[in-house]
């Protein structure tokens, strides 16, 4: 833009970036003009407006830069066809606002909604079939009366909030420079990769994204031989060509490797401001997708797409940088004496504590309820670690005392400031070591310079997550900002000795969200209990938080980042999805039963009956034989899948006929959830019972890199 564009238009875009000026139509004009100029002359036909509808993915809408020009001459009509895009198209566009989940507050003849242009996110192109290319332009979307109907605009709202809770409490310590405080984002994408071909003949890969039968192989990650080990040569050319795409529309994609699950992959990019990391997180999924189908395999987001190994997360690392660039959560080498560490490090610490079943609503959805609790992943109760240092500096401030020294093995040389090892190998050089070990247990942990948010799903958009975890922390900035306005009294400045006052009165409230152990022992859900941490095992429970009177407050009120009719309509929203979800992955199971898993098993039982029949026939006592022993093994567990079969069918005609969305969530998570799991336990069983050559479906064995 800064090539293409005059000089003043492009300075009144970048003053229109920071908030300080809106952009007139001249201006827009003038971008847009130099826009579809350059996306034409890298082969573009069309545009479209870029947005986040609530779906966990993103919406687009291809308009071609074609025009008509009519002309009269001496009363001859000429139509000539033109290229053109004014600032008008550039900067709004119209979708069918009613076609989006809105929670009710849009009908059908109440259809209108609006596209903006977000100017925060750099236009892009991405290529289309037969050399052509479209022009992206990253998008909210409002209803007609400007509710919000996306992902992205609370989250550009909740950053807004959070600038100005940060450079308040700046403020107050002497930090008059910073005008903008920015909130950064480093999202780890985990994702599974599984051939096409046998993708296809699993209808419950295909359309839920998991498998809903299917037993564990012998061999799957219990050797812990596929965790950074050498990528298979069909998934590292998948994965390369993915990140030259990627880097072509500005993701900095920065890692790559195996997990720790068979098939099981990650990429992840260096951070950028949280806004447009979630922009680049949703692009990196849909080029995942678009170049693995050209590779013949299928990316797979769900959370738990194969029960009995592990899952799949969306780690967000999550920090706070000036508009200078300086880190605010990084420690220094004296943490303890660095009071805006210590402030914005007890604050998160604090938001957490108080609106950690708020978190725990962010992250609740019917995918990632698989995962949440099992052995690789952090449980529903969310709990802060910080590490051993970080502990004892904030117990040493707490209790006015020095820092201890830490007692270390005798080759290792310690420092509150840092650790150095000494490996006591003449060939290897000493390593620094950070200021905290890892607790990949933990759901929000701090690592080094920055929190990590753990329990998002890898399937979820980061925005409402992020967005939630914002307004906690922007409150908790507030309340802690009033507190050092009281202690510092006519000062102009707050002192150290001030900022440790209010700092010790945050760390004695925020102790009980503190947990440095192993968070999935039974020892933690007890003592979280006595705690008074709640620990919400279900997405209903979850998202009854949303609506909670202190959650609600603060999220429409303390920091109003919704209308409370935005906020309602994001808890019916999620509700409902998650209801059609089980009732999806239901009726799948259903038709998995009847059309694959019964005639397998009468097919195997026929051949055996016939075996039977034949030995019968040459005098063989049969009432001892192997054959018998399968034969009725057989009977016995069809007859039982075919009994809960009729027991889903129930839950699902009970829950389709609750009009009341709340209850039909709750009914679905107790009724349809406990068969499905009864079901599949039943079906794994018969599985290694019948023949392979019976058995219809792939296996694990057949899927799993």
């Amino acid at each position: 833009m800064e090539r293409t564009l005059p000089k003043s238009i492009f300075q009144k875009f970048i003053q229109q970036q920071k908030g300080r000026v809106s952009l007139d139509r001249a201006t827009a004009d003038a971008i847009a003009h130099a826009a579809r100029v350059w996306a034409m002359d890298k082969g573009a036909t069309h545009f479209t407006h870029w947005f986040q509808p609530q779906t966990d993915s993103t919406a687009e809408k291809h308009d071609a830069f074609l025009s008509l020009k009519t002309s009269i001459t001496n009363g001859h009509e000429t139509v000539t066809a033109i290229d053109t895009f004014s600032g008008s198209q550039l900067l709004q566009a119209e979708p069918d606002a009613s076609s989006f989940p809105n929670g009710g507050m849009r009908s059908t003849f109440e259809a209108r909604g609006y596209t903006v242009w977000d100017t925060t996110s750099p236009l892009f192109i991405q290529q289309a079939p037969h050399g052509t290319a479209v022009l992206y332009i990253p998008c909210v979307f409002i209803s007609y009366n400007g509710e919000a109907l996306d992902e992205k605009t609370a989250l550009l709202r909740s950053n807004e909030a959070i600038s100005h809770a940060a450079v308040r409490l700046l403020h107050l310590i002497g930090n008059t420079d910073t005008k903008r405080v920015i909130t950064t984002l480093g999202v780890e994408q985990e994702f599974f990769l599984v051939d096409r071909g046998l993708c296809t003949l699993r209808p419950d890969l295909k359309i839920c994204g998991r498998t809903l039968v299917g037993s564990v192989p012998p061999k799957h990650q219990q050797l812990e031989d596929h965790y950074f080990g050498k990528m298979p040569t069909r998934v590292l050319a998948t994965i390369s060509e993915a990140e030259i795409e990627l880097f072509k529309l500005g993701v900095p994609m920065k890692t790559r490797h195996n997990e720790v699950a068979p098939g099981q992959f990650e990429m992840a990019p260096i951070f950028e401001e949280a806004a447009l990391a979630v922009d680049h997180n949703l692009l990196t999924m849909e080029v995942l997708h678009r170049v693995a189908h050209r590779h013949k395999l299928k990316v797979i987001f769900h959370e738990k797409p194969f029960k009995g190994i592990n899952g799949s997360g969306k780690h967000c690392n999550w920090s706070i940088s000036t508009d200078n660039g300086e880190n605010i959560l990084d420690p220094s080498v004296k943490p303890e004496t660095n009071p805006r560490f210590l402030l914005f490090f007890v604050a998160t610490i604090y938001a957490v504590y108080r609106h950690g079943a708020l978190l725990r609503a962010a992250i609740a959805t019917s995918s990632n309820e698989h995962r949440l609790g099992a052995n690789e992943a952090p449980p529903g109760i969310i709990s802060v670690f910080l590490g051993d240092q970080l502990n004892e500096v904030l117990n040493a401030v707490e209790e006015q005392r020095e820092i201890k020294n830490f007692s270390q093995h005798q080759i290792q040389s310690v420092k509150v400031g840092g650790t150095i090892l000494d490996l006591k190998i003449a060939t290897l050089p000493p390593i620094s070591r950070d200021l905290t070990d890892r607790n990949r247990t933990s759901p929000f942990a701090f690592t080094g310079n920055k929190f990590e948010f753990r329990a998002v799903g890898s399937k979820q958009s980061p925005s409402f997550p992020v967005t939630l975890l914002n307004a906690a922390v922007c409150a908790a900035l507030n309340e802690i900002a009033n507190e050092l306005e009281k202690v510092k009294g006519d000062k102009t400045f707050a002192s150290l000795e001030d900022v440790l006052v209010v700092v010790r009165m945050y760390i004695k409230k925020s102790k009980p969200i503190r947990f440095e152990g192993d968070n999935y022992s039974q020892e933690w859900v007890e003592e979280a209990a006595r705690r008074g941490i709640p620990n919400i095992t279900s997405c209903p429970e979850a998202f009854k938080m949303l609506l909670d009177p202190v959650h609600q407050k603060i999220l429409t009120e303390t920091v109003p980042i919704f209308t409370v009719p935005e906020l309602q309509s994001r808890y019916h929203i999620l509700n409902e999805k998650y209801v059609k979800d089980l009732l999806i992955e239901a009726n799948t199971l259903k038709g998995l039963v009847s059309q694959y898993i019964i005639p397998s098993a009468f097919e195997y039982r026929k051949e055996i009956a016939e075996s039977l029949v034949n030995l019968n026939a040459l005098g063989v006592d049969i009432s001892s034989v192997p054959e018998k022993d399968v034969l009725d093994k057989i009977g016995a567990l069809t007859t039982k899948i075919t009994e809960l079969k009729g027991d889903l069918e129930k839950a699902v005609a009970d829950v389709n006929e609750t009009k009341d969305i709340v209850l039909a969530a709750e009914k679905a998570h107790h009724e349809i959830l406990k068969v499905m799991d009864e079901i599949r336990t039943n079906v794994d069983i018969l599985e290694q019972i019948v023949a392979d050559k019976y058995w219809s479906l792939p296996k694990y064995s057949e899927l799993l890199f």
